[in-house]
């Protein structure tokens, strides 16, 4: 009598999701034009919540957009972000 080979469940079906996708979106688009990385952002914390993976890289993208707004912040106060704008000196 042969035993039968053991049984590893279903095979693993592709990723479907697209969590990666809007992450990585929302990084390059939190450097260049900030308002679509925040949608990118948002787009993949709500793809990881649905598929149940981690939102690390919407994590990521919120943090760049708040050091540039920082960085912003600091520019504006000491003058510099005028000059950098082609302001009066």
């Amino acid at each position: 009598m042969t035993t039968p080979p053991p049984y590893y469940g279903p095979p693993a079906q592709p990723a479907n999701d697209k969590t990666t996708l809007w992450g990585v979106l929302g990084i390059v688009f939190a450097f260049c034009c900030w308002p679509l990385g925040v949608v990118f952002a948002v787009l993949c914390m709500m793809e990881a919540k649905k598929v149940g993976k981690q939102p690390t890289l919407a994590y990521v993208t919120f943090g760049i957009l708040a050091i540039g707004l920082v960085i912003n912040i600091i520019l504006a106060a000491t003058g510099t972000l005028g000059n950098l704008m082609g302001g009066r000196s």
